[in-house]
């Protein structure tokens, strides 16, 4: 059924611990680790996760400065109303993608799929560049999204191979910093490259899918040329494209209803098709992966693992309350407040610094005590505060405010996401990390995605009504009869259709599909539909916390486990040398006569939970030679 087989991920020759390494790299005196690798130094660990952060900021960086510039994309591209399925496209292909990049790196190793993700995504990104039409364009945002799932999960599954748990939480701070600069530097990088007629040739807005292509080369040759594991023992599984073409058939219907389910009506016969054909697809995902068992591209075992069960569950909660709350935040601060993208970017820096404080703290106090669930409780409480601060916001809330609740919102991302991934990470076996990790962004991914649905379908409903309330409010108010009375608003046509809503009575009339004409109206008649779109957007926020309550509850019940101080490498090779010494016996025997100086192989608890030297104080060991 399956056979091991030794091969390298890339045939390195790892010098035997204890013997001097290559020059300039230092000497090993220590006895070595499990599995007789030492892990790599702190300064190999920043060459390597120089070129996996490139791979992560493309990712990340993509989502938000392609929704900047998508407006003038449309518009160039003659196709504004299509411009939802260029965003489905990619979210589609990213999404199916994670789970199989995962396991398939569990099978054959991780870099070559993390080089083939980052060769994938540049290759989107210069067909996007090209395209000519909208459908192109889906088409090539299509390829992207297939790059796009395996960038962020193999990066932090690769730091997972080279650093022990306990060590690990540090450095993924790093990676919690790309996610939140790329937040506010999308809208802004979007701004200028969407706003600019040309740039050395090419209309602007192909900047936007351009300017991956060189960070893409730079990152390919980076993680090439450092990126360099040890030789681990492989076990050919059969590979489970039954339950990937099942996953395919579940959720591309429903991330489509998903994104579509506001223009179709949630109860159309488009939209419960597509209920009815998802439900057939997890039902048949379901049947498939218990009968692939561990073949499976997400092993059904893993959910009798309560950290990995509750560690999906809160994944799931907070991406629905992280991503389909702050979907809303650029809406109010471009709507009610007036700003540019660039500008409403600029704005939201605050968040971003509460993101890498909250990493950098969570990152450094797990590495020194170990303890890591607090943080995931604490965040979530944070996530909590933030949400219900923001659902105060008015057309007037002074921008301090606002700057203070980005910092407790972000401060509380910074505490839930990278623990949360720890977790899962050291509670399941190291030969099931990749897809373990990829299932927590997957399961994260997909709350992000209904979280969005949702929350902008409120917002959308609920719009119309708040305005017309506002503008009953404000009938009797001085400024909204003087407006109405002044001879200069009744001559300026960009007032006209919202004089004749207020004398007819019909303000619940008013369409909002395209909100430009705001910025145009007098603003005592532009002031009730401010009001109203503060009103939705404080609903939606209000929403998203309470639903971080269900957060706050799952992360209590996570289990915390002592960290591994092994990486994932060690602990494999570990694995791999207790299963040879257990099939083969006699050999093993006449080796400890002879050498009269073997060790008998660590259990499994002390395997997993052998406590060794910080990766800091360990002696350095070239991971090259």
């Amino acid at each position: 059924m399956t056979q091991p087989e030794t091969t390298p991920d890339d045939a390195p020759t790892l010098a035997p611990a204890g013997q001097p390494t290559a020059p300039g790299t230092g000497t090993s005196e220590s006895p070595p680790d499990d599995g007789g690798v030492q892990p790599p130094s702190h300064r190999e660990i920043v060459a390597i996760l120089g070129g996996l952060m490139i791979g992560m900021f493309l990712a990340a960086l993509d989502q938000t400065i392609v929704a900047t510039s998508m407006r003038t994309i449309g518009d160039d591209l003659h196709g504004l109303s299509l411009q939802a399925w260029v965003t489905t496209a990619y979210l589609l292909t990213a999404t199916i993608s994670t789970p199989l990049y995962g396991k398939l790196s569990d099978m054959y190793g991780r870099k070559p799929f993390y080089l083939a993700a980052i060769s994938i995504f540049v290759v989107g990104s210069l067909l996007s560049g090209t395209a000519d039409s909208m459908y192109q364009l889906a088409v090539y945002r299509g390829v992207q999204g297939l790059g796009a799932g395996g960038l962020m999960s193999l990066a932090i599954t690769i730091l997972g191979d080279l650093v022990p748990p306990r060590e690990r939480a540090r450095y993924q701070g790093y990676f919690l910093a790309v996610f939140g600069t790329s937040s506010v530097l999308g809208p802004v990088i979007g701004g200028v490259f969407s706003g600019a007629d040309e740039i050395l040739g090419f209309a602007g807005w192909r900047w936007v899918f351009l300017v991956n292509v060189p960070l893409g080369v730079l990152g390919f040759a980076v993680v090439s040329r450092v990126l360099h594991l040890p030789p681990v023992r492989r076990v050919h599984h059969r590979v489970d494209w039954p339950g990937a073409l099942a996953l395919v058939v579940a959720l591309v219907p429903l991330l489509v209803v998903a994104e579509q389910g506001r223009t179709w009506g949630w109860t159309s016969p488009r939209a419960v098709t597509a209920y009815v054909v998802g439900a057939v697809g997890l039902l048949a995902f379901w049947l498939l992966e218990r009968r692939a068992g561990a073949d499976a591209i997400l092993p059904l075992r893993l959910f009798g693992n309560r950290v990995f069960s509750v560690g999906a569950a809160a994944n799931v909660v907070i991406g629905l309350a992280m991503f389909g709350g702050l979907a809303v935040l650029p809406l109010y601060l471009q709507i009610v407040r007036g700003q540019s993208p660039t500008q409403a970017g600029l704005t939201l820096i605050p968040f971003t610094v509460g993101i890498m404080a909250g990493s950098v703290i969570a990152g450094q106090t797990t590495a020194r005590t170990g303890r890591y669930k607090i943080f995931p409780v604490l965040g979530t409480i944070l996530m909590i505060v933030g949400s219900l601060s923001f659902a105060t916001l008015d057309v007037d809330t002074a921008f301090g405010w606002i700057f203070a609740f980005s910092v407790v919102f972000g401060l509380g991302l910074g505490f839930t996401m990278q623990p949360l991934v720890l977790a899962v990470q050291n509670a399941v076996p190291v030969q099931d990390m990749g897809v373990a990790t990829s299932s927590s962004l997957f399961f994260r991914q997909m709350g992000g995605t209904l979280g969005t649905a949702l929350f902008l379908s409120v917002l959308f409903s609920t719009v119309v009504g708040n305005i017309s309330k506002a503008f009953t409010s404000a009938a009797a108010t001085p400024e909204l009869q003087a407006a109405v009375a002044d001879p200069a608003v009744r001559a300026d046509p960009a007032n006209t259709h919202v004089l004749e809503l207020l004398e007819t009575g019909r303000t619940d009339g008013l369409s909002i599909d395209d909100s430009s004409f705001i910025s145009a109206l007098d603003p005592r008649l532009a002031r009730p539909i401010l009001e109203g779109f503060a009103a939705s957007i404080d609903l939606v926020l209000l929403i998203a916390g309470l639903v971080m309550i269900a957060g706050v509850v799952l992360t209590l019940l996570l289990p915390e486990l002592p960290l591994r101080t092994v990486s994932g490498i060690q602990g494999r090779l570990a694995d791999e040398a207790a299963a040879a010494a257990a099939a083969d016996p006699e050999p093993a025997a006449h080796q400890v006569d002879a050498s009269d100086r073997a060790v008998e192989p660590p259990d499994q608890e002390q395997r997993l939970h052998a406590q060794s030297p910080p990766v800091g104080s360990q002696p350095t060991h070239s991971i090259d030679h």
